[in-house]
């Protein structure tokens, strides 16, 4: 398969596998109850939807989902592993958008979740959209090994806390400066580690579920591991320089914010051209990552092409 059918397929399956995660969202985030449930209070609810179901590129339940497919793990399973790691991405889109974290007022080109509601019901739908993606997980319906379903709630917890998603968002707060005078003097080494736990950890994750939901024996765990990491990496500097060079409208929230907020950046570090070098570099490493799948892994290597070159 040449670059032009894999970015033609890439595009197909990333549009087949959006439109099933919402689908799949908006049935699991439906009004009624469900045992062991009481109620489901129709603001929270409805604050969760608005969260969860407007839109996005879905890349992370992309992600599981064509990881999972390099072993034949059915696509329910996959989908739902997916929508697991969805919440858990739009809870965070929810808290980071609050005033006091990145007072957002845009998020994909709609109100964001404190400015459609309220702040406390913000940070509720963010909780409950947390929890709810370990209860995703738990299901049988995500895999019939309990063994498994184990592995990947252990793999997500760690991937969107302490030392994942959520300590690298508190590293994030610190570069800001928010707890001394003045920011403090990064190293290149200090904002790849902190990008690494904010945005990549969960873009890891999603190559990690494939192989998790597969049951890959360790050479092909690794590989998928080094393509999650090298991508990682790559979508927050592409992130980056959207925010100094991308157009708002195309973007579906304020450009220009992060230098204002002083936040630690590969580009603020290398500048934009060095920037734009390693970006390269990245998506030829998350690509060579790849060959122990040979042609079956092409739209994972688009999906790395489609990181650094995206304009929203």
């Amino acid at each position: 398969m040449d670059d032009v059918d894999s970015e033609a397929a890439f595009q197909r399956r990333l549009g087949q596998i959006a439109h099933d995660t919402q689908a799949l969202l908006d049935r699991l985030l439906a009004s009624a109850p469900i045992e062991g449930e009481r109620v489901r209070p129709a603001r929270l609810i409805d604050a969760m939807r608005h969260a969860s179901l407007g839109g996005g590129k879905r890349l992370r339940p992309f992600l599981v989902v064509e990881t999972a497919a390099l072993f034949d793990v059915p696509h329910a399973h996959s989908l739902m592993a997916g929508a697991a790691l969805e919440c858990v991405h739009c809870y965070s889109l929810a808290h980071d958008d609050l005033p006091a974290m990145d007072n957002d007022d845009l998020r994909r080109g709609r109100p964001t979740t404190h400015k459609a509601f309220d702040e406390a019901t913000a940070i509720l739908a963010g909780d409950a959209l947390l929890t709810f993606a370990f209860d995703i997980l738990s299901r049988p319906e995500t895999h019939p090994d309990v063994e498994i379903r184990l592995q990947l709630v252990s793999a997500l917890a760690r991937a969107a806390g302490l030392g994942g998603m959520v300590g690298g968002q508190m590293l994030d707060l610190a570069a800001e400066g928010r707890f001394q005078e003045k920011p403090p003097q990064l190293t290149q080494q200090d904002v790849r580690m902190l990008q690494a736990m904010k945005t990549g950890a969960l873009l890891r994750f999603g190559c990690l579920a494939g192989a998790i939901l597969g049951e890959a024996d360790q050479h092909r765990r690794d590989a998928l591991d080094r393509y999650g990491s090298a991508l990682g990496e790559a979508f927050q500097i592409a992130d980056d320089l959207l925010d100094i060079e991308g157009d708002p409208a195309m973007v579906g929230k304020a450009t220009g914010k992060d230098a204002a907020a002083h936040k630690a950046t590969l580009v603020g570090v290398l500048g934009p051209a060095a920037a734009r070098h390693r970006l390269e570099h990245l998506v030829a490493q998350a690509q060579s990552a790849l060959a122990v799948f040979g042609g079956n892994a092409g739209t994972l290597k688009a999906a790395a092409r489609f990181v650094a070159t995206r304009r929203a």
